[in-house]
Formats: structure tokens, sequence, C-alpha cells
């Protein structure tokens, strides 16, 4: 394993002793692994994200603490969170995360992921390339929309 899937199983774990919920000192954890602060926050920043179903803060000074949050399971909840946190533009690759935890989730089946899919994919968005994650964005949050 890799120090960052490390570090990710290592905070996962830590959030399930905790009720979902932990508040944790970058440095310290830094310490832990034996790696450079950077290396927590590229992991909090690629591993923790929103459409990954977490809510991060973030305070800088005094050792830095990072507060992450696990948004609730529940199907209302967790949709109106990713799409008020849904960024302008989205990757294929970010869709195909989201659609993931969407369906490991059981927020989605099988049978709306593979439309979510089919949808947002580059085969579909035949637009040029600095407009098609914008597109896709968009394409993205009114499906999620209808699903309520």
């Amino acid at each position: 394993m890799r120090i960052s899937d490390v570090i990710e199983e290592f905070i996962k774990e830590l959030m399930k002793d905790e009720n979902d919920f932990i508040e944790i000192q970058r440095n310290e954890l830094a310490e832990h692994f034996n790696c450079v602060p950077s290396q927590i926050n590229y992991v909090i920043s690629t591993r923790f994200r929103p459409s990954q179903g977490y809510y991060v803060e973030s305070k800088r000074g005094g050792g830095g603490h990072i507060r992450i949050k696990r948004i609730s399971k529940n199907k209302d909840n967790y949709l109106t969170h990713i799409i008020t946190s849904m960024e302008e533009s989205i990757t294929g690759n970010e869709v195909d995360v989201l659609i993931s935890n969407l369906l490991s989730y059981g927020i989605i089946d099988q049978t709306e992921a593979r439309l979510l899919k089919v949808a947002t994919s580059d085969n579909v968005l035949i637009v040029p390339q600095n407009t098609k994650d914008k597109l896709r964005s968009s394409i993205l949050k009114n499906m999620l929309l209808n699903l309520f």
C-alpha cells in the first residue's frame, strides 16, 4: 500500500471509532506516519471530498487541525450535500468516484448508476473540451435533483 492509502484507511478507522466525526492535528498525523504535513493535506483534499461524502474544515496555525465529518447517508441529506457542494465543472473520473460512492451507500441502484454514467460520459458530451466538464456538472446536478 502507498502511504496515501495507509493514511486514508487510518483516518477512516478513526472516524468509525468517533461516530463519523474527527478532529486531528495535521502535524501529529504527519509525525505518526513519518511524512510531511503536505502529504496529509494531499490525502485530505483527494480522499475526503464533498463528492465522496465528507465535509472538511481545516484551520492553519498552532499546529493546524483538520475536522472531518462524514455526511449522513440518508438519501435526501446526501444528495442535497452533493448537489450544493458540487463545483461548476467536474471531470469524468470525479463522476466515476461519485457514482461509486452513491452505489456503495445505497443512494442509487445499478440502473441509476449506469444512466448517470452514460449521460455524463465523454462519448455523449460532444462539445469542445473546455466546456465538457461544465456541461457534465450541469447534467449530473440536474439528474441528481430528479432522484429526490
